[in-house]
């Protein structure tokens, strides 16, 4: 339901899912000195029934914890902070035609023009109906690939590139199972960089290149996507295990964004546990760096200026944020999906 950012009266928020990125905008909601926690969506049925306080490390809220749905309905909500690891679209479309507006990490609304035309169809009908708006934001995708990106570009009036490239140092990671199982840490190389980590990178960030392109009246032809390893150079101790030498110790996967024939618009990202590596990369600390070449060139370092040891325990507050500061622009929105584009820039209140 449509509503002014600068009503008198307090946002009433629900919190969807309480897992590392939800406990934490569980808790911003908390603080937030304009918003007012309604009610907390779990999908755990040992979650239901508690305190929201308990699962973000506050005191108690007198708000309790939900698995149904049609509790989440009954709220009368004007927003809902949709995270849980996957999109359900019965979820998410029941809430928007129920007129609750929506603001997502799942990913997927990034940019409507590339999706499903039936997905789109449905989710634009909720909105309709429930005259609600839906908007998918985080640190990456969202905060590095579409909002740095559109204000670095505010100062070009012919761009060549701009390359986002994210750089993660996991050496005090201690996810073994993170690292090793899933994301393929410590394997032998393989012949070819895993396909279906390829399809996640493209579906994940090449939505956000397509937005920016359009949004700059450069549409992209085509996007593309490659992975490459290096293996470390000599068996070292991470926090989540031992490497062995000749293991894949450093994973790297490139998106590029082509307009007639050259790269417009690239993302890359270098993950790594050890810089001693065979082949040699050039890395960089944890974080993001933007390279623009136009007529304005630029230049950009973001680094995360935290202990690693202390990286899992930030680093949920970069997507959590965004998205919690992303409420009452979209609850001012028109009905439908919103992009980075449509929205207005909005600021975060801290006091």
């Amino acid at each position: 339901m449509q509503r002014s950012a600068d009503h008198d009266q307090p946002l009433r928020v629900v919190q969807w899912a309480t897992g590392t990125i939800g406990a934490r905008s569980l808790r911003a909601v908390l603080d937030h000195p304009r918003m007012v926690l309604s009610g907390v969506h779990v999908h755990s049925p040992g979650k239901s029934g508690r305190d929201a306080g308990e699962l973000c490390g506050a005191d108690p809220t007198g708000v309790t914890t939900t698995h149904r749905l049609d509790d989440i309905l009954a709220l009368g909500a004007d927003c809902v902070l949709y995270m849980p690891r996957v999109t359900d679209l019965d979820e998410v479309c029941a809430l928007l035609a129920a007129g609750v507006n929506v603001v997502a990490t799942t990913g997927g609304f990034h940019h409507p023009a590339g999706m499903d035309p039936a997905v789109r169809n449905r989710v634009e009908e909720a909105c309709e109906r429930g005259g609600a708006s839906l908007h998918d934001t985080g640190s990456s995708p969202g905060f590095i690939t579409e909002a740095v990106p559109l204000v670095l570009a505010s100062v070009q009036r012919r761009l060549e590139n701009l390359t986002i490239h994210e750089y993660a140092d996991l050496s005090r990671r201690d996810s073994p199972e993170l690292l090793f199982d899933i994301m393929g840490f410590g394997r032998e190389p393989a012949a070819s960089f895993d396909e279906g980590r390829l399809v996640h990178i493209e579906g994940s960030f090449g939505p956000s290149l397509r937005l920016v392109a359009d949004a700059l009246g450069l549409p992209l032809d085509s996007v593309e996507v490659r992975g490459e390893c290096a293996a470390a150079a000599c068996t070292t101790d991470v926090a989540a295990g031992v490497l062995r030498a000749g293991t894949v110790a450093a994973q790297r996967m490139t998106l590029s964004g082509l307009r007639e024939g050259r790269t417009l618009l690239e993302f890359q990202a270098t993950w790594y546990c050890t810089g001693d590596l065979d082949p040699a990369w050039e890395l960089r600390p944890t974080g993001w760096h933007l390279t623009v070449d136009g007529d304005a060139p630029l230049g950009i370092d973001m680094r995360f200026p935290v202990p690693l040891e202390r990286l899992a325990a930030v680093s949920p507050g970069y997507t959590a944020h965004r998205a919690v500061n992303a409420v009452p622009a979209v609850c001012a929105a028109a009905p439908g999906i919103r992009t980075t584009v449509d929205l207005p820039p909005f600021t975060a209140v801290l006091g």
